[in-house]
């Protein structure tokens, strides 16, 4: 089946060691020390005469700066983090804190060592193309040194037929700078319940904020909290938990000028320390104007979770936090529309059943109803979405992803009942796409994964990484798809 349904293109996307960032680096952070290095080394810069500094700075702006945007802002931002350990601050010149800058930074390559998992969703700017064609954004989970992920991504063009050109991704990458957010208060009540952190302090603090509040407010609410309450035995405990838990929500954007394929997704927050993986984006339309919505896996190196992003554009960006039993484990995939009224999500709060799961009135995503166990030989260990459910006028079309012997991951298929998704009308028999010899081989062998295809033009189109070593395209006729598929109720 897999050979008559699924064609791959020739098209690849591979992991290219150039695309770098510039991080913060601080000596001796990676060791047990028990000093700090970094007043030790911003002394011996300021030792250097000022011809040799000039002449340092000069010399790494012309080998780095065209890998990157404004570098000489980067140092003076990096400079402006550790200056606090300069003795001499003060007295050191523009040259100088410059490049103390530069010995505090370095760069990272943030795909070395994987490019994979990706989704696709309809691109905001449809200019400039012909009959027959759309252009797409696609998002990749990209893994560096440590094996730390972040969320990048790519354009492309397909069509006219199986056409696809990926536009040329070279060009300096700019990480999202953090910006203003808006924080909801019944997100904060959601995360507070999650711990089940009740007491008085945390009602004071909720009747005193409104629906929506910058960061500000929220500290302003605790600095007036009443010394009593912080007196009690779990007052500062709680106030920690209380800015932990608000701090899980954040906003990002980057510079108009900047294309998509240069904007990096860069962890933020202390549960996202470790990499934000497996982002599965979908252009969520409910009788509004359309915003692209995601999900993705914040790693602190330890745990995973569950946040959510949205964005108009893809270039401003708002992180939450994601509540409820139906939010726990990986695999969160939301439904690009309400049905019924309700906001629904696929997930796999077990950790090897697909199931459904629904948003209440509290932002929290409810116990699901199970959809799909493992149960044919390719799935037997655990069973997953890859992406978003896509409606068809047959229904919600799941691409799921099930894992066999040697821990062998293949894609299938479901379909959902358009108006009651809780139901299973139909599946593929056996597999739609399985790794073939030329795409086993990576740094997690054996592996075909998915976050999210579409339909355009009659044809599936999807983006899958093959063992995390490279991004690959196959496209499905729709038709086929469906005809191929099996009664549920048949079995």
């Amino acid at each position: 089946m897999t050979d008559v349904l699924a064609v791959r293109q020739d098209v690849t996307l591979t992991p290219d060691p150039r695309r770098v960032v510039v991080k913060l680096f601080v000596p001796g952070e990676d060791a047990a020390v028990v000093r700090t290095r970094a007043g030790a080394l911003i002394e011996r810069v300021a030792g250097l005469d000022d011809e040799e500094t000039g002449r340092l700075l000069r010399d790494t702006l012309d080998r780095f700066g065209a890998r990157h945007r404004d570098l000489a802002a980067t140092f003076q931002h990096h400079y402006d983090l550790v200056r606090h350990r300069a003795a001499r601050a003060p007295d050191l010149s523009p040259t100088s804190r410059l490049l103390v800058g530069a010995y505090f930074s370095h760069e990272y390559a943030v795909e070395a060592a994987a490019l994979c998992n990706p989704s696709m969703v309809a691109h905001p700017d449809q200019s400039r193309l012909s009959a027959g064609q759309l252009r797409v954004a696609v998002s990749l989970r990209q893994i560096g040194e440590g094996h730390l992920s972040s969320i990048g991504f790519a354009s492309a063009v397909l069509g006219p037929g199986h056409q696809l050109t990926v536009t040329d991704r070279s060009g300096p990458l700019v990480v999202g700078q953090l910006t203003g957010v808006r924080h909801r208060r019944d997100l904060l009540v959601a995360g507070l319940a999650e711990k089940d952190c009740d007491n008085e302090v945390t009602a004071t603090v909720l009747d005193a904020l409104p629906d929506r509040y910058d960061e500000a407010t929220f500290e302003r609410v605790l600095g007036d909290l009443p010394p009593d309450l912080l007196s009690r035995s779990t007052g500062l405990d709680t106030l920690e938990h209380l800015r932990r838990t608000n701090a899980g929500s954040y906003a990002t954007a980057f510079p108009a000028e900047t294309a998509l394929h240069e904007r990096v997704l860069w962890p933020a927050t202390p549960a996202e320390s470790n990499g934000m993986e497996d982002a599965r984006f979908v252009r969520f339309t409910d009788g509004s104007d359309p915003v692209y919505r995601a999900t993705y896996t914040a790693y602190d190196g330890r745990r995973v979770a569950t946040r959510a992003l949205v964005s108009p554009d893809l270039r401003h960006f708002e992180m939450t936090p994601m509540r409820g039993p139906g939010a726990r484990n990986k695999g969160v995939a939301l439904f690009p529309r309400t049905v019924g009224g309700r906001h629904l999500a696929l997930c796999r709060a077990d950790g090897e059943t697909i199931g459904l799961t629904t948003l209440n009135a509290d932002n929290r995503w409810q116990h699901p109803v199970p959809l799909h166990a493992p149960r044919d030989s390719w799935e037997l260990i655990q069973v997953g979405n890859c992406g978003s459910p896509i409606e068809t006028e047959a229904g919600w079309l799941v691409l799921t992803h099930g894992v066999g012997p040697m821990r062998r991951y293949a894609i299938g298929a479901l379909l959902l009942d358009l108006h009651r998704p809780d139901w299973v009308v139909a599946h593929l028999p056996g597999v739609l796409l399985a790794p073939e010899q030329s795409d086993r081989d990576g740094y997690v062998p054996n592996v075909v994964y998915s976050c999210g295809g579409l339909v355009h033009d009659g044809e599936l189109w999807l983006p899958y990484g093959a063992s995390d070593a490279r991004v690959g395209f196959a496209t499905v006729p729709m038709a086929a798809l469906l005809a191929a598929m099996v009664d549920a109720r048949r079995d």
